[in-house]
């Protein structure tokens, strides 16, 4: 018998179309334990005979895919008629999306940090109106995939062709429901086609609705949600109710207020909040008369008194107090700041001798009840957005723990200075640091604009020098010099070089410290360099500022003053040190 013959009359491994889960088990479990049912060909063992079934099942579900009839085409893109990038900008687009951060907790060195570059990249790019490059689309929808922080920007430089993307890839997804139009909402104006998605669509596309519906016309957008409202879940009411705080307004008051009847306590306090912060409506009257019930001047006009509620009654509990004090918190001292917090800060120069703002936070309170009434108009003065009343609370950024008259933390600081004008907030924070040091400023820096003005940021770069000098752990104020990298304007590069030195070891200085600021220092500069650099390839053509002193996104350059090509290689350099895979 030749090998032919012997060879078709072996017995085959044979499985069935349905036993994939049986060879599966038995191979996980071991055919001692679960035979699978196979046929086992002389002179082959059981596992043998089960591998090769497998690979026959294997390549049978791979190739066994019944023909079908070809999908449609997809549509074309909506075209894009913003301006291309120029070319040095999309190269430098292609480095930043290519860098990828590295471990953790290890050295940096002096290379800059291109992702956190990108956000700022972004941003001066959609101040010029440039469309992205399409061939970037991929990577940069990929990069706010994995960074909210990032989609805003991100979505609005893409434009139209990302949603043509996302809709092709769940992947990017999140672009469908991020940007404007993702989810194909109808004509605002079509009121058949609102109101079958307002009936019949997601929750997300519902919301984008409502926010589109609200936007042309605040009063359809009322009428949407009022309609369904009493059909709605309360997790669902609540975030509708939410996304009234973008443009809300006094024509929004009936609708808060049957609100506050709301059987949810979350609707019910959102909605209250919602009212206080609108000086005029019924609520925050209410509020005023308990709470001017409450704080006086005393009988020497020289100072307040305080007599904090006794009870909550049911009215209070409607219009958003909250019966209930958290763990070591007073309840009468938790009553009292809830009516403060939702009083019109208008109410208290009247209630306390015609004093202004200043004045009123500079008079003493008696029975220690200062801290607690201060607080609450702190929180006032954040919510009603009062620059009068942030300013005078926030006092003098010299004073004794800067404290303020008010403000009791960094973070309520912080708030208050959020509602101050731009330079004025960054004048404050620069005389903190002065006065305080950087040990306590990151918060604070963290409400500044960008880039920071030049008192701000001379007064961050002479308190590193001086933590430097004093021996001071650099890495103790890694986080100040990494907002330093993102915030400080580029034209401070020619203060930075002579930092960039490793000078002598102070003698009470931490070990190896000098070596750890000079690398810092280098870093920073190159930082400031390369974003220099990106400003000036991102300037339309005839206004590109120079690298060694770029002007802010938006700004003019001073003419007469361009780039060195020494300078433009060493920026160039040091982003390839950077990302040495993203050369394209």
């Amino acid at each position: 018998m030749n090998a032919s013959t012997t060879a078709d009359a072996e017995p085959k491994p044979t499985t069935s179309p349905t036993a994939w889960e049986d060879l599966v088990t038995s191979a996980l479990l071991g055919t001692d334990r679960r035979r699978p049912p196979l046929d086992v060909p002389p002179g082959k063992d059981l596992p043998g005979a089960l591998l090769d079934a497998a690979a026959v099942e294997t390549v049978r579900r791979r190739a066994g895919l019944r023909p079908a009839r070809a999908a449609a085409l997809p549509e074309r893109s909506a075209p894009d008629p913003r301006p291309p990038l120029p070319a040095a900008a999309r190269h430098r687009l292609a480095l930043l999306l290519a860098d990828r951060p590295g471990p953790g907790g290890g050295r940096r060195g002096t290379a800059p940090d291109l992702t956190e570059l990108l956000p700022q990249w972004l941003a001066t790019a959609n101040d010029h109106g440039y469309a992205a490059p399409a061939e970037l689309l991929p990577a940069l929808l990929d990069a706010a995939r994995g960074r909210t922080d990032l989609r805003p920007q991100a979505l609005r430089f893409a434009g139209p062709r990302a949603l043509w993307l996302a809709r092709l890839n769940p992947d990017w997804k999140f672009a469908l429901r991020a940007a404007p139009g993702g989810g194909s909402l109808p004509d605002v104006r079509d009121a058949g086609a609102v109101q079958r998605l307002w009936g019949e669509g997601l929750f997300a596309e519902r919301v984008a609705l409502l926010a589109a519906v609200r936007a042309d016309d605040p009063a359809a957008a009322r009428e949407l949600l009022g309609g369904t409202w009493s059909t709605e879940r309360a997790e669902d009411r609540l975030m509708f109710l939410d996304s009234l705080r973008a443009g809300l307004s006094d024509g929004d008051e009936s609708f808060l207020e049957r609100a506050l009847s709301d059987r949810s306590r979350n609707v019910r306090a959102t909605a209250a909040e919602l009212l206080s912060a609108l000086p005029g409506s019924a609520l925050a009257a209410r509020m005023a008369k308990r709470a001017a019930s409450c704080v006086a001047m005393d009988p020497t006009r020289s100072a307040i008194t305080v007599e904090a509620p006794h009870t909550c009654d049911a009215a209070m509990e409607r219009d958003g107090v909250v019966p209930h004090a958290p763990s070591g918190r007073g309840q009468r001292a938790w009553w009292l700041g809830q009516l403060v917090e939702a009083t019109p800060l208008a109410t208290w120069p009247a209630r306390l001798g015609g004093r202004s703002a200043e004045e009123i936070a500079a008079l003493p309170v008696h029975d220690d009840w200062q801290p607690e009434l201060h607080a609450a108009w702190c929180r006032a003065a954040v919510r009603q957005r009062d620059a009068g009343w942030a300013r005078a609370l926030l006092g003098a950024p010299s004073a004794p723990e800067a404290g303020g008259p008010g403000a009791v933390s960094l973070a309520e600081r912080a708030k208050l200075l959020a509602v101050l004008p731009a330079a004025e907030r960054a004048d404050w924070v620069a005389g903190f640091i002065d006065a305080h040091g950087l040990s306590e400023a990151f918060q604070l820096l963290g409400v500044c604009t960008l880039p920071w003005s030049g008192p701000l940021g001379r007064a961050v770069v002479d308190a590193l020098n001086i933590a430097r000098d004093a021996g001071s752990y650099p890495w103790s104020f890694s986080g100040v010099m990494g907002l330093a990298e993102r915030c400080l304007d580029p034209a401070e590069t020619s203060r930075l070089e002579s930092l960039t030195a490793i000078s002598d070891e102070p003698e009470d200085g931490a070990p190896g410290a000098v070596g750890y600021w000079a690398e810092a220092f280098q870093r920073l500069v190159g930082t400031l360099r390369l974003r220099a650099a990106m400003l000036s390839e991102l300037a339309p053509p005839g206004n590109a500022p120079p690298p060694g002193n770029a002007a802010p996104p938006g700004n003019p350059a001073p003419p007469g003053n361009a780039a060195s090509a020494d300078t433009t290689a060493e920026v160039d350099a040091t982003s390839t040190a950077a990302a040495p895979a993203a050369q394209p």
